[in-house]
């Protein structure tokens, strides 16, 4: 692919080592071009080496001049990246054809390269961290806190009071909210022997981690994946998630299917008689962005697992009005195998 146009900051951010929230980059052939405007030109071109900073104030217009120049015939692009009006602004009066190619710069980005997989392998252990740190919190203070005071709690603790970004808004969920995969902040509060639920990451040189456990509250909480339940029930789901989330793990090597690491959680899980309340897919790739590709799903039955993949293994079960259980941890594709992150 020699000729595209890219708007996504991560995207960019990729191939050029640097993005804003108003740009557009060009790729012609050899060339390269990064459009923005006066606000961001000293910072572009301090940070890019690989491509030519255009100042504009009209960035449809400057790009619409670049391609008429270069006689540009035809220009690949992402439509989940353009608002219809935007693209009728950057496609109007001008000869150039464009050929719409979802997620191009998602599967270009697929297989990490080594300094990628190294930069993931930081993030993920700095959220390894938050989590410790936030289970020795819970320990000594959490009791009473309702789920909003734990989120702030978390957030806090995961930024390190703002020196990283997170990969995404925090979940930490108790009890019967657990059984919502996307749960918000409520203010139900933590009581003794309670489950939590807390799916958390963060981003370190902007390559993300994301991780999720799911333990009971105690005097002793930790978020080691071996936990110990009073109820019954819980126990026995959560055992199940975990024997899930194991065999997918198992499974993971190159030349294997997407589709069949998805399979060996949901046999599992459906096996056990919980196979409906399985509601999501078993992972999905994280990289730059948060979800990226290979996704993970029953649906995909093309990706082909390739080493240096990198994605979450995160099987579920939700009961509504009860409880949920997530277990989730981020793997890289190896020789022979997979290693956990």
């Amino acid at each position: 692919m020699r000729n595209y146009i890219l708007r996504d900051e991560n995207a960019v951010y990729y191939e050029c080592g640097f993005s804003c929230d108003n740009e557009i980059f060009l790729k012609l052939s050899d060339e390269a071009f990064f459009i923005t405007d006066p606000r961001y030109t000293i910072a572009a071109k301090e940070s890019i080496k690989n491509a030519e900073v255009i100042e504009a104030n009209d960035l449809f217009k400057a790009a619409r001049e670049i391609l008429r120049k270069k006689r540009a015939k035809r220009l690949f692009y992402n439509p989940k990246e353009w608002p219809l009006e935007d693209f009728r602004k950057i496609s109007e009066k001008i000869s150039t054809y464009f050929y719409p190619k979802s997620n191009f710069s998602q599967k270009k980005r697929i297989i990490k390269t080594q300094k990628e997989i190294e930069l993931i392998k930081k993030a993920v252990h700095i959220g390894a961290e938050a989590f410790d740190e936030f289970a020795r919190f819970l320990q000594q203070s959490g009791e009473g806190k309702n789920e909003k005071e734990l989120f702030f709690e978390i957030s806090a603790i995961l930024s390190k009071k703002g020196e990283y970004d997170l990969s995404f808004t925090p979940i930490v969920a108790i009890g019967e909210n657990a059984a919502k995969p996307h749960a918000t902040a409520t203010k139900k509060s933590l009581k003794i022997g309670d489950l939590i639920l807390v799916d958390a990451g963060v981003k370190y040189r902007r390559y993300c981690s994301d991780r999720t456990r799911t333990a009971v509250f105690g005097d002793h909480i930790t978020f080691k994946k071996e936990q110990r339940f009073k109820d019954r029930k819980i126990q026995k789901i959560y055992d199940i998630v975990l024997k899930a989330q194991e065999a997918a793990i198992k499974a993971v090597k190159p030349g294997v299917k997407a589709y069949e690491v998805d399979k060996k959680a949901r046999e599992v899980i459906e096996e056990a008689g919980y196979g409906k309340y399985f509601v999501h897919s078993t992972g999905h790739g994280v990289g730059l962005d948060i979800h990226e590709l290979p996704v993970i799903s029953f649906k995909d039955k093309e990706t082909i697992l390739k080493e240096n993949m990198v994605f979450t293994i995160e099987p579920g079960i939700y009961l509504e009005g009860e409880f949920g259980v997530r277990i989730e941890d981020m793997v890289v594709v190896t020789e022979k195998g997979c290693e956990i992150l």
